[in-house]
């Protein structure tokens, strides 16, 4: 079975889910931003989770994008990511 694959960010992105994952003081922690401009007119104003451990921000990610039916960007800029979870990747200019 291929692995998941997913388009590491450094912002987050208007259309999209983006994952945002922290590294704090107290653990690895992510957080969920939806943008009205991804939902297709379904959100009249952006939506941002509250910090959530990290594997669970992911898991939360993924189910929100696949209801929604949009893409899932990562925005990991402390190195968070955990490989299990499929393989990152920045597009090539």
């Amino acid at each position: 079975m291929a692995r998941n694959r997913f388009e590491q960010v450094d912002e987050i992105q208007p259309d999209a889910v983006t994952l945002v994952l922290r590294r704090e003081s107290d653990g690895e922690t992510g957080s969920i931003a939806f943008p009205a401009t991804a939902s297709g007119g379904r959100l009249s104003t952006d939506r941002v989770s509250a910090q959530l451990p990290a594997q669970d921000a992911y898991r939360g990610a993924i189910r929100l994008a696949n209801d929604m039916k949009v893409a899932i960007v990562v925005c990991d800029p402390d190195a968070v990511w955990k490989p299990e979870w499929g393989d990152l990747y920045r597009p090539i200019d």
